[in-house]
């Protein structure tokens, strides 16, 4: 069986680059996976992040989209507690209006920032929480076609009828356990919070029912790849991840910083870095292909996306060039 790779991006801003400069980034990178025939590319909701452009999802999926042809592009993902699911259904239901059949649409139910994002949205979030799995349901009842024996109120247009594909994003049990009641298709961002990876998996398939949206379960993890031409250079252009992460966890949030020879980390921090980090893939082409069969292998899954938060561009796209290597290797 082939399994699909894609690719996450959050339109990373670079130190000494501009919020600009990551767009053009972002359609190159889609671009080059388009040509590389990649499956699909997502982009993530996230707000008050000085090195991540991507806040304004649906917007930067249509214009990433004006810039593709062929290749999915998506929401990875909506985070659903800020928004209304009309709202939502009428964004991506325009998207998949004007780019019929490669338009993907992942929630998941965080705020995508910190208290002063919540605030700013006006949001109650205790009470979006216990809404979150009747909101799903909400939004995705928008998108389906009309039901000629009952009469609704209030109708999605345009989103109504285009049946936009909705997955479930989380990095805890609780979306495992949603997706499989709903019948949706996972996807666990193991890139960043693999703590519950494999009870994840094994929970959403333990428990999956077939559902009108798929008929068996669909389990996708999300993975840092790093891959160069030498064990040296991957290590290298990792050190920009590792600092981001470093960042994250002394509360020194910053851009994207360009990577450093035998960057240090704290000693304080240095374990919980290492558990966040543990679903990373760094190195050439064979040393990828190795790590990736073993999640292959163990977890069984359906799709792979790969985040690749290069602070350097070509780098990034020779990164995808080499995933595409790995990709042939492990498919045969």
């Amino acid at each position: 069986m082939t399994v699909p790779f894609s690719i996450l991006d959050l339109a990373q801003v670079t130190d000494g680059g501009s919020i600009a400069k990551s767009f053009e980034g972002s359609v190159a990178l889609a671009q080059k996976a388009e040509a590389l025939n990649f499956k699909r590319v997502w982009y993530a909701e996230h707000h008050n992040i000085a090195s991540v452009a991507s806040s304004a999802t649906s917007v930067l999926i249509a214009h990433i989209a004006a810039h593709t042809k062929s290749i999915r592009l998506g929401a990875g993902g909506i985070m659903l507690p800020n928004h209304a699911p009309l709202l939502i259904a009428e964004q991506f239901g325009t998207l998949a209006t004007l780019h019929p059949g490669r338009i993907d649409l992942g929630v998941g139910r965080a705020p995508g920032g910190d208290m002063g994002v919540i605030r700013a949205m006006r949001k109650d979030y205790e009470r979006a929480g216990r809404q979150y799995p009747s909101d799903v349901e909400e939004l995705i009842g928008y998108l389906a076609k009309p039901d000629e024996t009952k009469t609704v109120s209030v109708r999605a247009i345009p989103g109504e009828g285009t049946e936009v594909p909705v997955w479930i994003l989380g990095s805890s049990l609780y979306g495992a356990q949603l997706a499989a009641k709903l019948g949706l298709p996972y996807a666990f961002a193991s890139h960043f919070a693999p703590t519950h990876l494999f009870q994840a998996a094994e929970i959403y398939r333990r428990e999956f029912k077939p559902s009108a949206h798929l008929t068996k379960p669909y389990f996708m993890m999300a993975c840092n790849v790093f891959a160069a031409d030498s064990e040296e250079e991957a290590k290298f252009q990792f050190s920009t991840l590792v600092q981001a992460f470093t960042g994250i966890l002394t509360n020194n949030r910053g851009l994207t910083r360009a990577p450093v020879e035998d960057f240090e980390v704290p000693a304080h921090i240095a374990p919980q870095l290492q558990a966040m980090l543990q679903v990373s893939a760094v190195g050439t082409v064979e040393t990828i292909a190795k790590r990736l069969s073993y999640f292959l292998d163990e977890l069984q899954l359906d799709e792979i996306i790969i985040a690749k938060n290069f602070y350097d561009q070509t780098a990034r796209l020779r990164s995808l060039e080499l995933t595409k290597d790995v990709h042939n290797i492990l498919m045969g």
